[in-house]
């Protein structure tokens, strides 16, 4: 999927490669990145090659020519990684940007430890780091340690409610507000929202702007249509099984993320139902199981690389000391779940 840079023009991705190959990102990645012990076959690599060059993939920083100074170190610290695809998404984002600039990035995984944080934080500035990016997997209000003032830092995916850094999340409102928008567009009344766990500040957004392009379009807001789920399928198998039992069920169902449409479509069809066909149905985040249900979801893309790329972007900037809080919009992503089909 091409996804729009800042300049306005359409990038290709390593994902874009790894659909026209028909292998894993991460295969592409080995082959581009010329690593050689990997254990690829040589029909694979030039499968690879061939994609990249149909799709017209180039790499980050393509054409520039090498700096002269060596590299320096920019330190990424992230409370998890393993419970989310959307931390390799970052990092890739943060490591690309910051070789481009040549800069290398250093990673770590704090868990949260507030002595961990304190140490690592002391050993950059030893090392004299150039910048520390501060980032949590889950958007949300965060209290840095008290030691990342010693650096030039920037927050990824949280904020400090003193404002005393620079930070960039995404765009939660307005993404729910295009998604229900889209809906809307197709001609649907009863639009159902499936929200996550209520502690989480996407889901609260995201239904904030499902509220808010429903009132745009005039629709009354129908609290019987917001039920509870949990960002799992699990809780968007119940709820949709809530939902359409119902008297008077939805026409469309917008769910919180690609995993509660997962349980969606589970429940749909063990009711005898299509998804789009006989209810539309919305997802959010752009996860990789997205494109390949049937039939594909249309969702809204969270920019996580691109928040990574404008964490480095900052951090190097003139301006880097200059506080500023940033919204990265989530584009939609419009397959075929959002529009009812006849066949």
């Amino acid at each position: 999927m091409k996804v729009q840079g800042n300049s306005g023009k359409l990038r290709v991705t390593m994902k874009d490669v790894a659909a026209a190959a028909g292998v894993s990102q991460s295969t592409v990645s080995f082959v581009l990145n010329g690593m050689e012990d990997m254990r690829i076959s040589h029909e694979t690599r030039k499968k690879v090659l061939a994609a990249a060059e149909a799709v017209g993939y180039r790499p980050r920083g393509a054409g520039r020519p090498p700096k002269s100074v060596g590299p320096g170190v920019i330190g990424l610290m992230i409370d998890e990684i393993a419970t989310s695809p959307f931390a390799a998404i970052s990092i890739e984002g943060v490591q690309e940007e910051s070789w481009k600039n040549n800069m290398m990035l250093e990673i770590v995984m704090t868990g949260g430890d507030t002595v961990y944080e304190a140490e690592i934080l002391r050993k950059w500035a030893h090392d004299g780091a150039v910048g520390v990016i501060y980032g949590s997997i889950l958007t949300r209000k965060a209290s840095p340690p008290a030691s990342l003032a010693r650096h030039r830092a920037v927050l990824l995916n949280c904020y400090d409610e003193s404002g005393r850094y620079s930070s960039v999340v995404p765009a939660e409102r307005r993404g729910g507000e295009v998604a229900t928008a889209a809906l809307i567009a197709e001609g649907y009344q009863r639009i159902a929202f499936i929200s996550g766990e209520p502690w989480m500040e996407a889901s609260d957004q995201r239904m904030e702007g499902y509220e808010r392009a429903l009132r745009a379009a005039r629709i009354p807001v129908d609290p019987s249509l917001i039920v509870a789920g949990n960002f799992l399928p699990s809780g968007g198998r119940r709820a949709t099984l809530d939902l359409m039992q119902r008297e008077d069920r939805p026409d469309a169902i917008f769910c919180a993320n690609d995993l509660t449409a997962v349980g969606c479509y589970e429940a749909l069809k063990e009711l005898g139902e299509m998804p789009g066909r006989t209810v539309a149905v919305m997802g959010y985040d752009d996860q990789e199981i997205a494109q390949h249900l049937a039939p594909a979801l249309s969702t809204v893309l969270l920019p996580h690389r691109e928040m990574g790329q404008w964490c480095v972007e900052k951090l190097l900037s003139p301006t880097a000391f200059d506080v500023l809080s940033e919204r990265l919009m989530c584009p939609l992503v419009l397959r075929d779940s959002h529009r009812l089909r006849a066949d």
